[in-house]
């Protein structure tokens, strides 16, 4: 009671309520990544504890401690199960997904390089599975806790081999969320792995989010699984790799579907339309084809890309993705206030579609504003999309911390400055405070 008898006077302070933020919420992509593997059915993760990525696990078995019980009985329905290492844990993933589970595992870059080869074998044997790859700054084990988008390439065409692995690119928490749970329903659909592209700076910062959207009455899309009853009716002997539909996506069974039907075997060795082992190149190709078709069949199926048009001329354009998003839409509007009119295109997934094409060709000059020292998106347009390395010039920020609207800015000054066409006459370089 000291302060109250002796310190009466007042301070001229005062707190009042305020509603700055709206109905926003305050969370970490971390949280919202479990959260969405939760609304998505996931019951089985496969992990091994690196940073920054642990906290995914650790939240989704915390949700799913309270939301995934048995009512009457109180046990678990779910498995979360710490793997003696990396190869392992997406191993138990890809177990899972193979009986019929919804299943994910979570890592960081060095955890990538290890589930290389087991990513090769989803893909090749076309098993559903989800992969959230909280990305650190590279290469080997790099700083442990800085943050980067440096696995973009180890991601896209993870394994040896021709492959190519469906990735998507959130922003912030509540994309966190609903990538993560729509990631569930693209590997179902495409049998075969989804990553989702997060960071240290998004997954372990809370950031302000619009809040996440539950409907409990939400339908899971499992893709082309036939039941007991399907395999019944079919007229034609049944193929675990024949394209029936023409898509590049075939019909699977899952383990005691039916008696007598629907058993294969599953193998990460060369195989034809009914899952036999062969080495007959005619075989090899026809299947290696079809998943080049299947994969165009991704391409209709993952998020377009955000495009903002602030000059219906063209002359200047960037692309972002991730959690650079925030930074480069201030960084946009700042060289806009300064005359410097640059349209935008927020990528969100990969496969690549014609809209993210049709906005590098369309520009004079394309801004790759990454987070990463090779500008790792830029050279995945190149080679997916054909598009002139020139016609893109990099604005990149790979020390560790998270890349800011003034980087951004100086960076885009500095290029135009440079180039021997004048599209603008830019405004002073301001000088980025460093640590």
């Amino acid at each position: 009671h000291y302060a109250k008898d002796h310190h009466t006077e007042s301070c001229g302070l005062s707190i009042q309520a305020s509603d700055a933020v709206g109905d926003q919420i305050l969370i970490d992509g971390n949280s919202g990544a479990a959260m969405g593997a939760l609304y998505a059915g996931a019951t089985v993760v496969g992990w091994y504890p690196i940073t920054p990525s642990t906290s995914v696990v650790e939240a989704f078995e915390r949700f799913a401690g309270r939301y995934r019980l048995d009512p009457d009985t109180g046990k678990r329905r779910y498995a979360a199960i710490q793997a003696e290492d990396e190869l392992a844990a997406i191993g138990i993933a890809i177990g899972a997904g193979w009986n019929g589970a919804r299943s994910f595992t979570a890592t960081s870059g060095p955890g990538i390089s290890l589930m290389s080869e087991f990513l090769g074998l989803a893909y090749f044997t076309e098993i559903p599975v989800v992969l959230i790859n909280v990305q650190r700054s590279g290469p080997s084990t790099g700083m442990p806790t800085r943050t980067q988008q440096s696995d973009l390439l180890a991601c896209a065409y993870a394994s040896h081999g021709d492959t190519r692995n469906v990735l998507l690119f959130p922003s912030d928490p509540r994309e966190c969320f609903d990538m993560t749970a729509d990631a569930f329903d693209l590997a179902d659909r495409l049998q075969t792995p989804v990553i989702v592209m997060s960071d240290l700076d998004l997954g372990m910062n809370d950031h302000l989010c619009a809040p996440f959207s539950w409907d409990d009455q939400r339908r899971y899309d499992r893709g082309k699984v036939l039941s007991g009853e399907e395999l019944d009716q079919l007229e034609r002997k049944w193929g675990r790799y024949l394209d029936i539909d023409k898509d590049g996506i075939c019909y699977r069974t899952l383990p005691g579907a039916h008696p007598d039907k629907g058993a294969y075997t599953t193998r990460g060795t060369s195989h034809n339309e009914y899952a036999a082992y062969t080495e007959g190149s005619a075989a090899y190709e026809r299947g290696m084809n079809r998943l080049l078709n299947k994969w165009e069949t991704a391409r209709r199926l993952v998020p377009l890309p955000e495009v903002v048009i602030r000059d219906k001329q063209k002359k200047l354009g960037a692309f972002f993705f991730g959690s650079t998003t925030a930074s480069a839409i201030e960084a946009l509007d700042r060289l806009e206030e300064s005359g410097i009119a640059v349209n935008s295109m927020r990528i969100k997934a990969f496969p690549f579609q014609a809209e993210v094409f049709d906005f590098i060709s369309e520009h004079e000059l394309v801004f790759a504003i990454e987070q990463n020292r090779d500008c790792q998106m830029q050279i995945l347009l190149a080679g997916e999309c054909l598009v002139a390395p020139g016609k893109m010039m990099p604005v990149t920020n790979f020390n560790g911390l998270p890349i800011t609207a003034r980087i951004i800015t100086n960076q885009v000054h500095t290029t135009l400055l440079s180039r021997e066409k004048s599209f603008i006459s830019p405004a002073p370089i301001a000088q980025e405070e460093t640590s």
